[in-house]
């Protein structure tokens, strides 16, 4: 199994989390970025232990911050060999740290970076729907909606072969509309994630969350697709690995 977006550096005990998860068969975690410092120790993490990749990237909750000046020092780790994609970027309008324009100019920037090196990009977007989608629409390359809750986005994505990964939050018992969207993704489109440590899904809700939990993420899509939860957890491991090119 794969746990196709965690954020170890924020994790109480990463090196710990990392063996819990190799015990209960998450073999690969991407560890995201979510600003230089952050990316810098998801790498360490990532030459660190096999079977762990990181994702680079500044979010949207920065960009009215330095850190969105910073670009230049994202692409520089990008050419590490074990960063797998640009991000997590986005836009977000619940948690306004910036303004939306401040977001977009961000995004962009980000996204003309991922294809100038033929790179995915991790996308995070919250009740941003609309402008989500117009910003992807000209980006010819592999996007990976992480976390997905926005159940409006879903059309562009079916129609655009976008990747759509699930995090714990479609567990919870109110979250019937992430559960029905999980049912129309394509079998060969769709991710599974922990968004470690946040997000724990039900079973463990309550505390931290790590990438092991992945499991109860897994068996809760296979309950409302209809699947096998071993062939639904085989088959997210070789999406991750299309969509990240991993090894």
């Amino acid at each position: 199994m794969t746990d196709s977006h965690a954020h170890l550096d924020g994790c109480e005990a990463p090196e710990a989390a990392i063996e819990r998860a190799r015990s209960a068969g998450v073999t690969k975690i991407v560890t995201i970025g979510t600003g230089i410092a952050s990316s810098r120790a998801a790498l360490v993490l990532a030459e660190e232990h096999d079977g762990v990749y990181a994702a680079l990237g500044i979010d949207p909750h920065q960009a009215a911050s330095p850190e969105a000046k910073r670009l230049d020092e994202v692409r520089e780790l990008l050419a590490h060999p074990k960063a797998v994609a640009v991000g997590e970027t986005g836009l977000d309008t619940v948690r306004r740290f910036a303004s939306p324009t401040e977001q977009r100019r961000l995004f962009d920037a980000q996204l003309e970076l991922a294809a100038e090196l033929d790179l995915p990009v991790v996308v995070h977007s919250r009740e941003a729907e609309d402008e989500t989608a117009e910003a992807l629409a000209s980006f010819g390359g592999t996007v990976v909606l992480h976390c997905f809750s926005s159940p409006g986005l879903l059309p562009a994505a079916l129609e655009r072969g976008y990747y759509v990964s699930f995090a714990g939050n479609v567990t919870y018992p109110q979250a019937t509309d992430l559960r029905a969207a999980a049912t129309a993704v394509p079998a060969d489109r769709l991710l599974v994630e922990t968004d470690s440590p946040y997000l724990a899904p039900q079973p463990v809700r309550g505390s931290p969350n790590e990438p092991a939990h992945v499991v109860h993420t897994i068996a809760t899509l296979a309950g409302v697709r209809g699947d096998d939860p071993v062939a639904l957890g085989t088959q997210t491991h070789a999406n991750a690995a299309a969509a990240f090119r991993l090894p």
